[in-house]
């Protein structure tokens, strides 16, 4: 049986090889795959409500799979430490549930905005100290009120959807009781089998020809800025990037976090008119890649991290495929999957917002004014729910205090 693959290199006239583990192959693959199964849904669901067409929205999916790539090679080739990016999930939902009416144009104005923003935090090195400043509750609730939509709308698809919706729910507890690490991949495909063999696939519209991106010029308006960008920004910061960083130091790997945030969100500026609305430090897949079961010695575990930006690179070679198999497949199958893959998320992000007692209150506030969905002066409910929680944390913080 094959356990690895050799490779061979060229260095100063000299031939050398090394082995590439098959399981840290497979690692690379398995967090690739991971990271579209769980979230791709939610992306498309964003690039939709930003009213992009299927072609555009292939077209960004191409070029987000070269981003994240990119990215992903030249920090772990650059550290020699498995660095896995990835896009932002919690961000590409809250594009989702803000972007319906705002013109495409804009919606990639916010992208730039967001990633010049986190270039700055890499630069100045203001990133620890922006969290410190907003009340992680507040964050976290602010998170959970966003993705509260996406599990609302998985469950409303069960009456109408039962034996899809049903089964994919029932595949994921099942897998998420024996092997929680594929849970989301096997309701994946127990929804893709359970569509084809129901005759709701749409065959024709799926194609295997590449797509090229497509440049769009940014748009700056205060209220998208403001409204939109500032808390895609937060969200993609606290709920993204510092979870990605926290990750990667407990699996051992200490790196430059202002080059990390200047790298990525310098890529992801450059470009953000082609779509690519974010790349961040990746998380959940990153663990993957940073585990004994990709390679047993720690100092080798950026080969996995490696196969996963080559990986990455061919998924944005299918671009075009991800996309129109995602438009071809019934909507009820993305919002379960959708709502599936952010239950671990907005659970966690409830229990960050309510498990400190003296911020209980003020982290109530701004769920509940961020699930409003309400919009005020032309900005959307998320940027108000932080103003309200701030006050509410400020407020209540002082009454403590002269009690």
């Amino acid at each position: 049986m094959v356990n690895s693959l050799d490779v061979i290199t060229h260095k100063r006239g000299s031939m050398r090889s090394f082995s590439l583990p098959l399981p840290t192959l497979l690692a690379g693959f398995v967090a690739v795959l991971v990271g579209y199964a769980s979230s791709a849904a939610i992306v498309w669901q964003a690039a939709d409500a930003a009213g992009a067409s299927p072609a555009v929205i292939a077209g960004w999916m191409t070029m987000l799979g070269i981003g994240m790539g990119v990215s992903t090679l030249v920090l772990t080739l650059w550290f020699r430490a498995p660095v896995l990016t990835a896009w932002s999930t919690p961000g590409a939902a809250l594009l989702a549930t803000s972007l319906p009416g705002v013109p495409i144009q804009e919606a990639v104005g916010v992208f730039v905005f967001a990633s010049a923003l986190i270039v700055l935090c890499g630069v100045t090195g203001l990133f620890a100290r922006l969290m410190i400043f907003i009340p992680h509750a507040l964050a976290a609730a602010m998170l959970a009120g966003i993705l509260l939509r996406f599990g609302l709308q998985a469950f409303a698809t069960l009456p109408d959807n039962l034996l899809l919706c049903g089964g994919m729910l029932c595949a994921w507890l099942i897998a998420k009781a024996l092997a929680p690490r594929y849970a989301i991949v096997v309701a994946l495909l127990v929804g893709l089998l359970l569509a084809g063999l129901t005759g709701r696939i749409a065959a024709s519209a799926i194609t295997v020809t590449p797509v090229l991106p497509v440049f769009t010029v940014p748009h700056f308006t205060l209220a998208s800025l403001l409204g939109i960008g500032v808390p895609f920004f937060l969200v993609t910061m606290a709920s993204q990037n510092a979870p990605g960083i926290a990750t990667m130091q407990a699996a051992g790997y200490r790196l430059p976090v202002s080059t990390l945030m200047t790298v990525t969100g310098g890529i992801a500026l450059l470009l953000a008119p082609f779509g690519v609305f974010s790349i961040c430090i990746a998380a959940i897949t990153a663990a993957i890649c940073q585990s004994p079961e990709a390679h047993p010695d720690a100092a080798k575990r950026w080969q996995a991290a490696a196969a996963a930006g080559v990986f990455y690179l061919l998924a944005g070679i299918a671009g075009g495929s991800i996309a129109t198999l995602l438009t071809a497949l019934p909507q009820a199958w993305i919002m379960m999957l959708a709502g599936l893959a952010l239950l671990g998320t907005i659970s966690g992000s409830l229990w960050q917002a309510l498990v400190d007692e003296t911020h209980r209150d003020a982290a109530v506030v701004t769920f509940l004014i961020t699930a409003s969905g309400f919009t005020l002066g032309g900005i959307g409910s998320a940027f108000w729910g932080l103003v309200g929680g701030g006050v509410s944390y400020w407020i209540l913080g002082r009454a403590r205090r002269v009690r």
